[in-house]
This record gives C-alpha cells, structure tokens and sequence, in this order.
C-alpha cells in the first residue's frame, strides 16, 4: 500500500462516536480522533485547557453544548500522537449513561467541526497508521464479539501480534527463498553457486510445513469462534431433545412421547470447559413415509456432517439397532459418543451387549438418564474431552478467520508447486514466479498487499465507535 493510499485512508477530518454498547448505562464514551481533535473538544470544554495536558492523562471538568451552556461533568483523556490507537490525536469523554446527553455530546462535537465515525474507522485509522496490521485489526472485532474463554484467548493473542510475528517469519524465509533464486538466475552463466538445489528444497518444504501447520489449525479455531458443532442423534423417542435440555439448563426443546415429534433441527450454545459448544437436536431416525419428516432425517444426515462430535443417543430399554448402520456409517471419522440413555426406567446397562457388539473400537460409552439429569455432568466431560481441542492460552497460534485461511491455502498451493518444480528440475523464474504468489497471499492476510474493497468489507462488519 502506498503513501497515497494510507493518507487517504487516514483522512484529513476529525471523527467521533459514542465508542460504548448502545442504550443507557452509568457511564458512556465518546472518542475523537483526527488532527483537530483537540481543539474540537476545546470548544466544548470547561476545564484544564487541552494545550495544557500531557498525553495519557485524565482530567475532570464538563462538556458545554453549542450555546455554551454546561451539558454534564465528565472525565477527559487525551492520547497525543503517534501514542494512540489510531496514531492521531484522541480524546475520549467519559460522560454519564443517558442516551440523550450522549447524542447531544456527539452532536455539539459535530456542530464544532467533528464527522461521524464510519463503522470500524477508529480500527481502520489505527491500521492506516502502521499501528496494528491488518490480521491485528480484525482481531479487535474477535475480542469483542469472544463468547468463550478460548475464543477470548485466541482473538487475544491475535491482537497482541503473535499471529502476525508466524507470518512475518514465513515473509523472511520466503525473501531469502527468492533471494536464491534469484541470484542463481543473475549468475546462471556464471560458474557460481549460491546455494544448491537441496538446501533450497529444504527451505521450501519448511516453508510449506509452517503454512500449512497454520491453515490445519482453522478447524479448531473456526469452531473455537463459532462454537464447536455437537450433533445428538439417534433413532425417535430415544431421548434426544431432553439431552439437549438437560446440557443447556433450559427447557430449549418440545419433549414427548410420540415418535416424530422432532421435524427439523434445533440449535443452542453453551459454554463448557471454557469452550462455547453449539449443540444440534435432530429429527429421530427412522424408516418414514412422511415428506416432511423424511426431510427432518435428511438434515439430520447434514448435521452429522457437519459436526465435530456426535452424541449417538440410545434408549436402553428397548436396544432397537435396526438404523444402528446407517448411523455408524454416516458417523465414520467422525469423534463420536454413545449415550445409553433412560437408565431411570432401566439401569440394566451391561446387558445391552447387542449395542456394545456394534460400536467401533474405543467408543466411548455413558450411561445417564437425561430425564432425571443423572450423570449428565460425565457426559459434559467426556464431550469436552473428545473434541479434543489444542491447549489453548494467550499464546496460541490458531488461525480463525476464513479470509485468512483461503489465504493460507492458496499460499500452501503456490509453495507447493515450487516445491515440485524444484523436484523437476525447471527454471529458477518458474519458482521464482511461484514464491512471489506465496507472498503475495501471505500479504493479504497481514494487509501489505490489499485493495480497498477488501478493507471496506473487513471494516463494514466492526461496531460503529470501533
């Protein structure tokens, strides 16, 4: 991106926007931020004069609107730049919750000279400034948006850089890559050598390893945003939607004795371990002349695809294996839990031995009984366990966002192909070619290389006083 480009992206205006969650609350904060930011609010302000102030200090005072008259108390910060987030001069007027006086703050800051705030154009400044990357700023918004203690980790540590310094170590390996070639290709009459085709084969391959470590890690990480997906299926009337009431603590789905009573699928979340899990109730399979129910058990096949883990639910006082195959073969490389349940109305479990005979090796098997929450808390661990989530902590590498992830894989395709054209023996420019799109995909993720319609997407998602 050029000088041109980041001036216009930094703009020559001052903006504000109310920066808390809509609605009335004891306090709000309204920021500003450009290059009259301070004698913007100097206008509308009664106190210690801006001028006056050091950068990163608090002062007491009120805010006065158009007329000069005093519109409330309020606490003033003032980050001077480049020391902010957005790299310009900021304020920031802690003032109280009542969603009049916050409209009235914003609008006497636009009557002295201030724009609105576009939606994300505080993060948008900060990346135009060289203040945070790009993969660091879409980072701000997972912070936000965390509804997990994992999600809030990963986001984190994201936001603090750890992500963008794998990247940055990838971008030096694949310059001295380039850098290789391109001096055998500047000396290909020459009778030197720079470094031979197996070094820099080796290099490729660990190019390859560390990009693709880091698009492997998506699966994990896009259900750790988006909650990990849990199918509970089994045959009808077996139990399902009272487990799902029982592991959210709410009476979330229709119970009943009558086979079929569940159509469609039914969703809802809820964090164990730490970890925020979507768990899915499906349609009861069975053999059915029913349209609509036929097309319940076919969204029940789409769930059991597109989970992580499954909940196989069995009602064992009456052992039916007559779907038991279907089941399994669809549930194939799948985590999957077999969930004896209603031992309330038979705790004879062992005798079962048809179903165990059945299960895949090394299934875990839970005997509970949903109805009366008994052994549910087992349950909870065992599926915590199975989806077998990497560790994670503030450190960790995860990536989460599918732009970033296209990215990678694309990049992975252009690393690859380096990779066998070195096997083959062709041309330094062919690998030369090659590499540069590796880069080039690595660029987008990180914002070096972007366009503005990227950035508009990006930035359109982001809360407006963000």
């Amino acid at each position: 991106m050029n000088t041109i480009e980041l001036t216009n992206m930094m703009g020559s205006d001052t903006i504000c926007a109310v920066s808390t969650p809509p609605g009335r609350g004891g306090i709000a904060v309204i920021r500003v931020s450009g290059p009259e930011a301070l004698d913007i609010v100097q206008k509308r302000w009664q106190g210690t004069p801006l001028a006056d102030m050091d950068s990163h200090t608090v002062h007491l005072g009120h805010l006065l609107d158009s007329a000069g008259d005093i519109l409330d108390q309020a606490v003033l910060t003032v980050y001077r730049a480049p020391r902010s987030f957005t790299g310009e001069d900021v304020v920031e007027l802690a003032c109280h919750g009542s969603t009049w006086i916050q409209q009235q703050v914003v609008q006497t800051l636009i009557d002295a000279g201030c724009r609105h705030a576009a939606a994300g154009e505080f993060t948008r400044r900060a990346f135009a400034s060289g203040r945070i990357d790009l993969s660091q700023a879409e980072a701000v918004a997972d912070v936000i948006e965390a509804q997990s203690r994992a999600a809030h980790h990963v986001a984190m540590s994201q936001m603090r850089g750890r992500y963008s310094d794998e990247l940055k170590a990838l971008r030096e390996k694949l310059l001295h890559f380039t850098a290789l070639i391109e001096l055998e290709l500047d000396f290909s009459e020459e009778d030197v050598t720079f470094a031979d085709r197996s070094e820099v084969t080796a290099l490729a391959r660990e190019i390859h390893a560390l990009i693709s470590r880091l698009a492997d890690s998506y699966r994990d990480g896009n259900a750790i945003r988006n909650g990990i997906p849990v199918a509970i299926v089994g045959q009808t009337n077996a139990g399902k939607s009272t487990l799902l009431n029982a592991l959210l603590g709410d009476d979330r789905a229709l119970v009943s004795n009558i086979h079929g009573t569940t159509r469609d699928t039914i969703e809802d979340t809820v964090i164990m371990g730490g970890t925020l899990f979507r768990f899915i109730d499906t349609a009861g399979i069975r053999q059915s002349s029913d349209a609509v129910e036929r097309m319940g058990i076919e969204r029940t096949w789409q769930a059991i695809d597109k989970a992580n883990v499954v909940l196989w639910v069995i009602d064992v006082t009456s052992a039916d294996t007559s779907m038991a195959h279907d089941i399994l073969d669809r549930c194939a490389g799948k985590a999957l839990i077999a969930v004896l349940n209603k031992t309330d109305l038979d705790d004879d479990v062992a005798a079962r031995s048809e179903l165990g005979d059945l299960m895949p090796p090394a299934t875990p098997v839970v005997a509970i009984s949903a109805k009366r929450d008994s052994d549910v808390d087992a349950l909870r661990a065992l599926i915590v366990e199975t989806a077998s989530l990497p560790d994670v902590d503030s450190d960790a590498v995860i990536v989460t966002n599918a732009r970033h992830y296209q990215a990678l894989t694309r990049a992975r395709d252009a690393i690859a192909r380096a990779i066998a054209a070195l096997d083959s023996g062709l041309s330094g420019d062919l690998l030369d070619q090659d590499i540069r799109e590796c880069l080039h995909w690595l660029g987008e993720i990180t914002g070096t290389i972007t366009t503005d319609n990227i950035l508009s997407e990006i930035f359109s998602h982001f809360c407006i006083g963000k």
